[in-house]
């Protein structure tokens, strides 16, 4: 990837939280579906930089973390 542009993307901490849990339980679930290797590539790659942010997913009270999160993400209280 030298010399590659990159792209940039901004999430609230809320829906970072979100993606992951989604990415996460898909994963585990085995529901993706990849047409080539580099997209199951690129998903684990978001997974592992999500799970690299995110000290939440380490916490006592994940599930109420997560839970708060969604509702905010719902109520668009952390636009992008």
């Amino acid at each position: 990837m030298d010399g590659e542009e990159r792209v940039v993307l901004t999430l609230s901490r809320a829906e970072a939280l979100v993606l992951f849990e989604w990415l996460a339980r898909c994963d585990e679930a085995a529901s993706f579906s990849f047409d080539h290797e580099a997209e199951q590539r690129i998903v684990w790659t978001l997974e592992s930089q999500l799970e690299k942010a995110l000290p939440e997913l380490l916490s006592a009270e994940y599930r109420l973390k997560l839970e708060r999160a969604r509702n905010s993400v719902l109520d668009g209280e952390n636009p992008s």
